[in-house]
């Protein structure tokens, strides 16, 4: 098991990064001979990825149908995908084959985000490494990286007074993620 971190840390890592966020609906789970292959690709890449840092691969959380990647860039996650050398161009050949005219067996979906420096912020309290924690370094999240603001290297907003008790509405709201 993982070492816990008692304690809060906030996640940093160099340079511009993406996330790629892929995954899978099984629709037709009858179909056992559509989604299983389907299923059963992904750790294997994950594997095979693992084993090669030059792919500018950083790191996954999987949960299950859904798997949250990091990539170093745009350009690495695209290489990877296209390159026959390796194992998701035989797996994306094979699928558009097996469900060529089943499209609603298995559905497979994925968003990609290109993150510029510094403009994220991401959050740890009592948890192993994890995330773009693990993808990158932790580092406590003490003075400007105390609140999901400051984490996000966005400057400080004007405090707003509290709400009068018996006053509906008045007043500031926490914004959601202040740490």
């Amino acid at each position: 098991m993982s070492e816990i971190l008692p304690r809060r840390m906030a996640a940093e890592i160099e340079g511009d990064f993406v996330v790629f966020v892929i995954g899978m609906r099984i629709n037709k789970p009858w179909k056992l001979h559509q989604w299983l292959p389907v299923f059963l690709a992904m750790p294997r890449m994950l594997k095979e990825l693992e084993r090669r840092p030059e792919s500018g691969f950083l790191g996954a959380v999987s949960g299950g149908l859904l798997i949250v990647q990091y990539w170093r860039s745009f350009e690495h996650l695209e290489a990877y995908a296209r390159s026959r050398d390796h194992l998701h161009w035989p797996a994306w050949v094979a699928f558009n084959k097996r469900t060529g005219r089943s499209r609603g067996d298995v559905g497979i979906w994925h968003e990609t985000y290109l993150v510029r420096a510094g403009e994220y912020e991401a959050i740890y309290s009592g948890m192993p490494r994890h995330g773009l924690g693990r993808a990158g370094t932790l580092v406590p999240a003490t003075g400007q990286r105390d609140s999901a603001r400051g984490r996000a290297g966005r400057p400080a907003a004007p405090l707003q007074p509290a709400a009068s008790p018996g006053t509906a509405g008045a007043g500031a709201v926490p914004a959601p993620g202040g740490g």
